[in-house]
Order: structure tokens, then sequence, then C-alpha cells
């Protein structure tokens, strides 16, 4: 094909903020495919691009994990060893070393600051595009794209290529659109996009390629099997109208496409059919984000993308109206978590056009308010409900051309649950109150200042994060508003506001109850086909659909929110007045003394009017017996909901607090706009100070307390990290004996323990961002002003102790899932490396990285792409506590641990022949590519914070330690690497130490458990005694 010139180009359009230096060009090819090029200009901040290396094709990586429309737990973060898994917040998780979630690295001060390039393309085709025959076919198609293209037969030469450069992709599939993207080291753009873009010209497609891909679109959906937001998803789909898009299966799974085979189906053809049809220019939005001046990006773009085939332009209109769920009727179903959830949803028309006034936002923002004179407020007040959240959600279903569904989610208490239909009531009460009361302006401005200063001072997102969001953008906004659409509210329009009001009415809801008290014996159960989930449907006596449809009166606790204090006035930088040194200071401490010590950065890299100021409150005895920390965890929580109300108001405005309890401590963290931090910590601090728990509040935290013990481990995945660390930490209570000692404790324990908790604290903090060093000391003493307790001696802190096994032995601890209806099994197996302490400790950390970057791909290639074990499969460091360690785990429905088990060590033992036949110059791809990425900018301050916070958690105060870790890689050898793998990981070496945690799922028998004895495996079925006669780590954090 010749190259076609480009349509019409655009460096004007695109409406940015202010404070973004890089360029937009709007690029329209001949083929229909829209692109939006971007330069950053920091990606080559020390020089222009070099000149390439020749590229070589032959090493693997890759983590495509595609995660499907409903599925975001992927969360394998490096060196961050708590789980990000769990849907719904549990509180009563044990996490690991209160490190912040990182991304795949852990950066200190830069001189050559380094960004990745990215790129995404969106096409406008989805999940509603599924034949009814072959159900899920859309997400089907996206996995088969990764595998092979005409120009790139290898079936992971993509992953391959992206994993030697430092790169990694996804993709996932919408209701209307799929998406792709990845990321890569600045100077791999190039070769990328060209693997890239034969996913939109070439794909092959390959009949036993897909037999395999079936499985692992399998695993996918068997991940979500019991997921309760799932379940209840696909049960509306379910009971949605016969006929209606929203009426099918999305995820896919084996039943439903091998089913279509078998039925004379040709899968093939009909994926192909889908491929031909829509995969064409006028469906394809791109965007790229790279180093290169746009010239350079617009002919690439130009030589690759012109190959796309030629199509209309997509035009996502508005759809007729038909009706999804039928009205009046109330739905019950099973929940497998201990939970009562209410749902209410409302069926709007499409919005897509009026994302300019966002009617939908001013109604979420007033009935999710948690304010006094809220609904939440009232339910609260009444003991009915503890959590309240409302708004049209972010995914497809949610803002579909046919409908914007906008969904009020109600967490109820037993005796919410009791009054169900009066809760109901309350929330017509208030609908009404917002009917009779005219739209206010003044709300809506607030909304618009708001919005308009998160476009003003956005915070910069990964690339990778950032081109998925342009190109979703370009499906629905205009193209001036790509970047600005979801910030901005233009054009008051009231009518509007009541237009949208009107359909909140009792014909248009649809009603769910989530939970476990479900009437098991009852004749009405029907059974949802995919989920095999269980559901009775009831209609709602009609007397009450009246009431509520004309409520004789509103409460009158209800009331508008008030004005909100907590805005933001002050955006100057605090950095103005000081010479820009290319040199970024790491964080210094500013105060040393025996109550509180802290430390300070003024920021100078991305200059936003932000600040973030964490603090670690050790508190006397928090954890010291198994009753001290259920009655913290009962103080934490009860705190949290007496100041609710003004956290709320604080993070409508963008300044946002997590209170949790992490090990024996309180972890406090304040985070957003600089401007009123001072006064909302001051006010945290009061209240805790004065804080006298009543009694009414405690009932209710109490038993929300008891339902999060209840859920912690029902994901297999999280239930692994938690039997791990069970056995890594020499305290540990269990949650299995936390939830005993909760029944017994009485409001007088609770009112008892607190003043004794506080009686004695140690404070270490860190204020990063927009603020002086003045103002940090000023925060410091909010601290000593404010709390009245005494110093705790260093003593009598709680130091982590971590477990030592033994040079040479391998423990094995062999546990059922908690949920009998869970089918995954999960095996985790873990090589401890050493403690990380020592002038070694440094080199250390960065062999074990490049053996990781080494072989990451390899292991997702061989375990799931070829065995298709499961769809989770990953092998990265751990640190726990400073211990570094090394783990492979997978999870799996269709194999026991057993089997699991040995495809790991087989794997295992073959590293050794990988290692030796690595070419000297795919070494060096690796080693350069992890280099950069140690080098790599923190995208935005909150990411930079999290590094210096968890240098400070772990006590290592290392505040630049991937630049040292870069500097120590450039001096590894390949011999390096293999000795590191021939004494800590392969089987014949003497100092090996290993720690297997299988979890056996409902379908794997653990009588199989008893055959790795022979294996020279130690059972482990006493934790606790173990622990009593085992060497542990002196405590480092």
């Amino acid at each position: 094909a010749e190259m076609a010139a480009a349509v019409s180009r655009d460096d004007e359009l695109v409406v940015k903020s202010p404070s973004d230096n890089r360029s937009y060009r709007l690029l329209r090819l001949a083929n229909g495919l829209c692109a939006l090029l971007i330069h950053d200009p920091e990606i080559y901040a020390d020089g222009g691009p070099a000149p390439k290396p020749n590229e070589d094709v032959d090493m693997d990586d890759g983590d495509d994990e595609e995660e499907d429309d409903e599925d975001d737990e992927e969360d394998d973060e490096e060196y961050s060893d708590e789980d990000g898994e769990d849907d719904d917040d549990e509180e009563g998780e044990e996490d690991e070393d209160g490190s912040e979630p990182k991304r795949k690295k852990d950066k200190g001060s830069s001189e050559p600051v380094i960004k990745k390039a990215a790129a995404a393309v969106c096409v406008g085709m989805g999940s509603f595009a599924d034949p009814p025959k072959a159900q899920g076919l859309a997400h089907f198609l996206e996995h088969m794209l990764f595998m092979g293209s005409s120009v790139f037969p290898d079936e992971n030469e993509y992953d391959s290529y992206l994993s030697k450069h430092g790169g990694s992709s996804n993709a996932f599939t919408e209701t209307e659109y799929t998406c792709y993207h990845f990321e890569v080291n600045r100077e791999y753009l190039k070769g990328a996009l060209d693997r890239f873009s034969q996913f939109f010209v070439s794909p092959l497609v390959k009949a036993e390629a897909m037999d395999r891909e079936i499985l692992a679109v399998d695993s996918e959906f068997n991940q979500v099997l019991q997921s309760d937001s799932c379940r209840l998803y696909q049960l509306q789909s379910h009971t949605c109208s016969q006929g209606h898009p929203l009426n099918r299966f999305t995820w896919g799974n084996k039943k439903s496409l091998s089913n279509a085979m078998g039925s004379g189906i040709n899968l093939r053809e009909e994926i192909l059919q889908m491929y031909m049809s829509n995969y064409h220019g006028g469906m394809m939005k791109l965007v790229i984000i790279g180093g290169e001046p746009l010239d350079t990006l617009e002919a690439w773009t130009m030589e690759l993308f012109s190959e796309v085939k030629a199509g209309p332009l997509l035009e996502i209109s508005p759809k007729t109206d038909m009706p999804f769920w039928k009205s009046g009727k109330l739905y019950k179903l099973e929940a497998v978590r201990d939970v009562h959830s209410l749902f209410l949803s409302w069926t709007l028309p499409c919005l897509h056009k009026e994302y300019m006034k966002k009617p939908e936002d001013y109604l979420a923002h007033l009935l999710g308010h948690e304010g006094k004179g809220s609904l939440l407020y009232f339910l609260k007040a009444k003991g009915w409900a503890s959590t309240l959240s409302a708004g049209v959600g972010t995914g497809g279903t949610q803002r579909s051309s046919y409908a914007y569904i906008f969904e009020m989610s109600i967490r109820l208490s037993d005796s919410g649950l009791k009054n169900l239909f009066e809760v109901i009531t309350a929330v017509y009460q208030y609908i009404n109150l917002l009917k009779q009361s005219e739209p206010q302006e003044w709300i809506f401005k607030e909304l618009q200042d708001i919005g308009y200063m998160e476009f003003r001072f956005a915070e910069e997102q990964p690339p990778d994060d950032y081109v998925v969001d342009l190109a979703e953008n370009m499906l629905f906004y205009s193209e001036k508003h790509i970047i600005s659409g979801e910030y901005i509210y233009e054009g008051w329009e009231p009518e509007l506001v009541k237009h949208v009001l009107s359909f909140f009415h009792p014909d248009n809801m649809r009603v769910d109850i989530l939970s476990r008290s479900f009437d098991k014996q009852s004749q009405a159960i029907r059974c949802e086909p995919w989920f095999g989930s269980q559901y009775i449907e009831e209609d709602i006596p009609s007397s009450l659909i009246e009431s509520w449809r004309n409520p004789v009166e509103i409460d009158g606790n209800f009331h508008l929110p008030r004005k909100n204090e907590y805005i933001p006035g002050d955006f100057s930088l605090r950095n103005a007045s000081i010479p820009k040194s290319s040199n970024d200071d790491n964080p210094r401490c500013i105060v040393d003394e025996p109550f509180i010590k802290l430390w300070h950065k003024m920021d100078i890299t991305f200059n936003v009017p932000r600040a973030n100021a964490y603090f670690l409150i050790s508190v006397k005895d928090g954890c010291s017996s198994l009753r001290n920390s259920v009655l913290t965890d009962l103080f934490a929580n009860l705190l949290k909901d007496e100041l609710n109300e003004v956290l709320y108001q604080a993070y409508v405005a963008k300044l946002e607090t997590s209170l949790s309890v992490v090990g024996s401590n309180l972890e406090l963290k304040l985070y957003g706009y600089n401007d009123k931090l001072a006064i909302l910590l001051s006010h945290i601090l009061a209240a805790s100070q004065s804080f006298s728990p009543k009694i009414d509040r405690f009932e209710v935290i109490k038993e929300d307390l008891e339902r999060a013990y209840r859920n912690t481990n029902m994901k297999p995945m999280s239930h692994s990290t938690y039997l791990r660390l069970q056995f890594l930490r020499q305290i540990f209570w269990d949650v299995n004996e936390k939830l005993k000692v909760l029944a017994t404790l009485t409001f007088s324990d609770l009112a008892a323990f607190v003043p004794e908790l506080l009686s004695q604290l140690h404070i270490e903090g860190l204020c990063h961002g927009n603020l002086s060093g003045d103002e940090a000391i000023n925060i410091s003493k909010i601290f000593q002003n404010t709390l009245s307790g005494q110093t705790l001696s260093v003593e009598a802190r709680h130091g982590e102790r971590v477990l030592c096994i033994p040079h040479g032995a391998n423990f094995i601890r062999s546990v059922r899932v908690k949920n009998d209806l869970e089918e995954n099994s999960v095996v985790e197996v873990y090589f401890p490396v050493e403690q990380d302490i020592g002038k070694d400790s440094t080199r250390l950390r960065a062999i074990t990285d490049l053996f990781s970057n080494i072989i990451e791909e390899p292991c997702f290639d061989q375990l799931r792409t070829k065995e298709q074990l499961g769809y989770t499969v990953d092998s990265s460091p751990r640190m726990t506590y400073r211990l570094l360690a090394y783990c492979f785990r997978v999870m799996s429905s269709k194999y026991s641990p057993v089997y699991l088990q040995s495809r790991i060590d087989n794997f295992i033992d073959g590293l050794s022949a990988l290692l030796d036949g690595l070419e000297e110059e795919t070494f060096e791809h690796h080693k350069s590519g992890l280099i950069a990425q140690k080098l790599e900018k923190d995208p935005s301050l909150s990411y930079q914070t999290g590094d210096y916070w968890s240098q400070i958690t772990d006590k290592r105060y290392m505040f630049d330690m991937s630049k040292l870790e870069a500097e120590e890689l450039r001096t590894v050898g390949k011999e390096d690497v293999i000795s590191w793998y021939n004494a800590y990981i392969r089987s014949s070496s003497p100092t090996r130490r290993r720690l297997a945690i299988h979890v056996y799922g409902c379908n794997s028998d653990i009588a199989e458990a008893a055959k790795l004895q022979e294996q020279s495996w130690t059972a482990i079925d006493d934790v606790e005694s173990l622990k009593g006669s085992s060497q542990f780590y002196p405590s480092l954090c």
C-alpha cells in the first residue's frame, strides 16, 4: 500500500490544561482512523532519541493479563506485599508492610528523568455485538489478537518484545468498545507500534491457539464466579427484557464458546466475520504518547496505520427507548460474602451529548452526600445503613447509547434489612425534597469550581493509563474536549436537571437485594444460568409503590447540603521563590523530638498546589494481645464514623483522608490540595483527643467489623497471602480468633480501652508537596498541642519480626478455601533470599529484580499461554518487613495444588537451561530495560510520596533506592544472575529455602496433600507451635 496522506491535522484544537507542557496533534487518516498524537518533551529531557541498537527478536515476556470490563483486581505490584485483591473494602484484612501499592518500580530522586512511551487503540465495538449463539465472542476476539499476525507470526512476539524493553500490555472488552494498550521504554516505541498495528491489519487467529485461548477466557470467568458484584451484574442482564442488548452473557466461558462450536457454528469464521465487519479505520481511535517530534509520530502513524482497512465513521448515537426491566419487582440474590446490600437503579435517557452539563453528576452529588441533612446521615442515625453511594457508574453498561443507569447502593445493617421498605421510603422523601426545591445554581457552581481546579492542576497519570483514558474520551467527547470533557461543567440548565430528576420514580426503578439471609427453602427460587447463583423475584406491593410515587411528608431532618468550607482558594506555589535546581533533593528530617519525628520535602518537580501528609502513629499496646488488636480495629472504625461528615466534605473538595490500622500502628494520610490541609488535620486530631464513643454507633460499627472479619479470606488469592503472612510474622492474630473475641466485647470495654491506647504515643511523619518548611513544622506543632499523650518509649514500640526459615527447609501449608463454592485453587511458592540490610543489600535487590525481568514472560508464556494452568500466573519479588524473597503464584479452577506445584517445579528446574542459553545481547536488553525502569520519573506527586513513605515505614530511609539499584545493575553480569538462581531457587542448592501455600478449591481433594510429604516437604498444620520453636530475624521496622 502506498503512503496515504493525512486527510486533516490540527495542532490547536484540543484544549489542554494550562500546566500541561505536552503538545497534541489530531490526525485523521484517509481510512477514517482518528489519531491523537502527543509529544511529551520530558521523555527525552536528557537529549534526543539515541540511535537504535540493532533489535533482535527472540526473547520473551508479557503480562497481557487482559482484564475484562468488570474485573479490576490485577495488582501484583512489585515489592509491596499487600493484597490489593478484594472487592469492596475489607477493613479486616491484615496487610503486610504498610507500603503503598507501587507501580512496577521503586524510585528515588533521579538525575536523568526518564518516562515511558505508550499507545492505545479503542475500537468502537464491544460485547453488545456478540451474536446470541456465541456469547463472549468480542472478549474472545480481544484475546486472539494477541496471538500473532502475518508479519509477526510468533504467538508471544508482541509480549516478548515489550518485556525485553521495559514494557507491558493489556486489553479489555467493554459493552460498546474494546481497548488495547501498551507502554514501553522510550527508544522502542516504533518497534512496539509496528507489532501492535498488526493487531488491526493482519491477525492470524490460528485454530490451535483458539483452542487454548478459550481456556484462558474460561479461567478468567472462573476468577469472578464467586464475586458478588459480577453475580449481581449478570442477574440484572439475565432479567433484562428479551432482545435487549443487555440481556446477554458478556464474559464468555468455555461453555458459551465451545457449545457454539458443538452446535455447528464455525467459531473461527464468526470471529473473522466480527473482525472484518468492525475492525476498520472509521471505528478506531488511536492515541500515541512519545518523546519524538509530532512530525515523526505522524510519519509512523501514516506508515503503520494506513494499512488498516477503510470504513465509515462511527457515530455512537442514542438508541430508541426500550424498557430494560419489568417494573414493580424486587430481586433477592443470595450473596457469597456476609453482606446486606440494597441496589436501587433508575434508567435515564442516554446523556452522552450532555457531558458539558453533567445533570446526572449534579444529582449524584446530592443523593450520595454524607453531610448533615443527607440521606445517608439520616439512615445512619436510624442505625439502618453504614455506607451509601449514588451515581451513574463509569462502565459501558451504565453509560451505553441505550440508556444511562443511575444506581444507588446502600450497605444495610441487620435492622436496615428488616426495615427495607422504610429505607426506600426515606430515599423517595429525599428525592421529593429535590423535586420540590428548585435546582440550586450555587451547588452547580461548587462542582464547576472543583472540576476546573482538577483540570487545571491534574496530576499526571502513568502514560499507559493516560492513553487509554484519552482513547475512550475520543469516542464520547467532541475533539476539542478530549482532555477536558470529564472535568468541565458548563451551561447551567435547571430544566435539564428537572427533566433527568423526573425519571426518579418507582415505576422506573429496579430493586436488588444482595444478602446471605436468603430463604433457601422458598419455592420461588430460580437459578441464573451462567453463575448458577440463586435468586427470587417478588412483586412489591402496589400500595407501597403508590406511597413512593407521592410521599405524604418529607422528614424534617432532610435538607440540602451546606456550603463546602474545604474548597481551596489559595493555589500559590511555595517553591516560586526558590531557584529551580536540576537536582531534586530527598526528604529531610526537620523535626526530631522524642514525641514526633517529621520528614519534609517541598516539591520542585510537579509544581501543583497539592500536598501529601502521611503519619505513622505508634500507640500503646495496640496489638500486644488478641483482645487489644480487636479493640484497636473498633476504635479506628468508630473514629472514622464520628469524623465522616467532615472527611466527606473535604473529600468532595479533593482533600482526602485515610485512617487505617497497619500492624500495631495507626496510619493517617491526608492528601490533596494543600490550602485547607492543616485545618483538616487539626479537626481530626481534636476529634480523636476528645473521642468518646456512643453506644448506638458502637453496636452498628461492631456489626460492620464482624462482617469484615467474616469476609476476610473469601478470595483464594488473598487467602494465600494471608496464610503466608501468618506463617512469617511473629505476632499475627488470626481473623477467626478475632471474630470470637469481638463477640464478647462490650461498649464499656471499648470506653475503658481508648484512653489507655492513646496515653502514650510516638509519631513519625512525612510532609511532601506544596508545603514550606515552616508549614511542616507548624503541622508537627498541631500534633504536640492537640494530643495529650506521653511519649511512647522506643522499647515499647512494636517492631515486626519475621520467621527465619532454615536452609534446606521445605515447609508446606495446605488449607481448604473458605468459601465452599469456590472452585479456584491457589499455589504460592515463596523463596526467602536474605534480610534487606547491609552493604550488599542493594546489589541483591537489583539482581532479584533482573532475574524477575528475565523470567516473567517465559513463566507466563509457559504456565498460562501454553499449559493453560489458569488465568493468573505471576512471578515477582516480595519484600516483607525487609525480608527479600521471590514468589511464584498460580490460581487455577482446573487443576489441583499438587499438580500446579509439579508444573511450577518443572518450570523452575528448566530455568537453569534458560539462563545458560540466554544470549548476551538479550541479557543486555533486559538489563538496560530494567535500568531505564529504575530511573523512570514518577508520574505524579502521590507516586513519589508513596516511594518515600515506604522508605520511612521500612525504616530504610534510602530515598534514592532506585537510582542506587540502577547504578548497581550496570555492573551485574549474566553469571551473577545464574549464581543468584543457583543459591536461592535451584532445587539442588543446599541454601535454598521454600515455603509453599496450597489453597484447595472445592473441586480438589485436600487428601492429595499427603503425597507431597513423600517428596521432602514438611507439612505444617500448627503454625503457632512451629513459631514457638523457630528463629526470627531481628526486627528492622
